[in-house]
């Protein structure tokens, strides 16, 4: 089938390609290893307020770096205007990331554009975001009253020594913890039931540096109605410094669990689920939803590649189809050039169609390919975890 391209300025990424024939979006589309494409995550800023060591390291995101320009970040309406043909495509929940999401100005104006979306089924879409919750106070009602339905908050620890020196900008776990209980008493994340099972914290756990928190945070939140999930220390982008030998694997991180409280595994909640489910037990060994659960993501150790429905839009319009990825693909070219959106949503499924990422299985099997000259993997501040 001949092709055509229109032309981007962005040399780091790929053309996005039009082909002849249209795609036309059916809910129906598969990448090359038969994966559906379910879930978008849209970096809204590359800028954040915190420092942490395992995502924007103070020695390379210092106060010479320099971040985007406003004029080449996508703006809400062409947020929105991309979110909807990928909905078309078959994505079920959009996901606000950065950086961090509430550092861009006016959000709740894009949340308000992207709840007004639904499925061709007619049904509106699973709207989330993550935030490391230090805004979320002052946030938390404006963002509930503009459609968010749910918020992830990354907290790493409860020490408030050891939380300090992670985030490395001085900030008080009071704060967070502040944040999440503004984000309760709005009601993100609460089900028809009261329970805030759509609330979660993630704790990214590095040895050297916070593997005495887990037992405290899993005892903090056991009970909450909050999810608490552990995420093993990856190697995203270069700028990182990461080493296996920092990681716990998820499998030891469940036997420190274990020896403090009974859990069970849960079945997971949804095709694609990043994270295992284990529930903590009550005194006959079986689950206890109102202990509530907790979760382990293991990129590292265990990869989930097989089932992955991810795709990722950078804060510029540039398409990702891993979190591992070197490269993306300029959708920004095709919305600022006048492209139609039969054109884009072609693009897109032919992008898609041709995917065969599975960098974290590679890496397991000690097979990942080798570095292409001149491209370094996409750093986490930029694309979201």
């Amino acid at each position: 089938m001949s092709e055509r391209v229109i032309p981007l300025l962005d040399l780091r990424n790929r053309a996005a390609i039009v082909p002849a024939q249209a795609i036309v979006p059916n809910g129906l589309l598969g990448d090359q290893r038969g994966r559906p494409l379910r879930d978008l995550r849209i970096s809204v800023t590359d800028r954040c307020n915190f420092r942490c060591n395992y995502c924007m390291p103070k020695e390379v995101f210092n106060n010479d770096y320099k971040y985007l320009p406003h004029s080449s970040l996508l703006s809400f309406e062409e947020i929105t205007r991309v979110a909807s043909l990928f909905v078309a495509h078959g994505v079920q929940k959009l996901r606000l990331t950065g950086g961090e999401p509430l550092l861009r100005k006016n959000l709740e104006i894009l949340i308000e554009q992207l709840a007004a979306l639904r499925t061709p089924e007619g049904q509106p879409l699973d709207l989330t975001l993550t935030t490391n919750g230090s805004l979320l106070r002052r946030k938390a009602a404006g963002l509930k009253a503009a459609g968010l339905q749910r918020v992830t908050v990354s907290l790493d620890g409860l020490d408030d020594a050891i939380f300090r020196a992670m985030n490395d900008v001085d900030f008080p776990v009071a704060d967070v913890l502040d944040g999440i209980e503004a984000a309760k008493e709005v009601g993100l994340g609460q089900d028809t039931k009261g329970r805030f099972s759509g609330l979660k914290v993630n704790m990214v756990v590095k040895k050297s540096t916070n593997l005495g928190e887990i037992i405290p945070m899993a005892r903090h939140f056991r009970g909450s109605g909050i999810t608490l999930r552990f995420i093993e220390y990856m190697d995203v982008g270069e700028t990182n410094g990461w080493q296996m030998d920092e990681v716990l694997p998820s499998a030891e991180l469940i036997k420190l669990l274990q020896a403090e409280f009974p859990l069970v595994q849960l079945e997971p909640s949804a095709p694609g689920e990043t994270a295992q489910r284990w529930g903590y037990a009550n005194a006959q060994g079986e689950f206890d939803p109102s202990l509530g659960e907790v979760g382990v993501i293991s990129s590292v150790t265990q990869a989930f590649c097989g089932d992955c429905n991810r795709a990722r839009l950078s804060t510029e319009g540039q398409l990702y189809l891993c979190l591992f990825a070197a490269e993306g693909h300029d959708l920004r070219g095709l919305l600022r050039n006048g492209a139609s959106d039969q054109d884009i949503a072609s693009a897109i499924g032919l992008i898609w169609q041709e995917r065969d990422d599975r960098y974290s299985e590679l890496r397991g099997l000690n097979l990942q390919p080798p570095p292409t000259p001149g491209k370094k993997r996409v750093e986490m501040s930029y694309i979201g975890g």
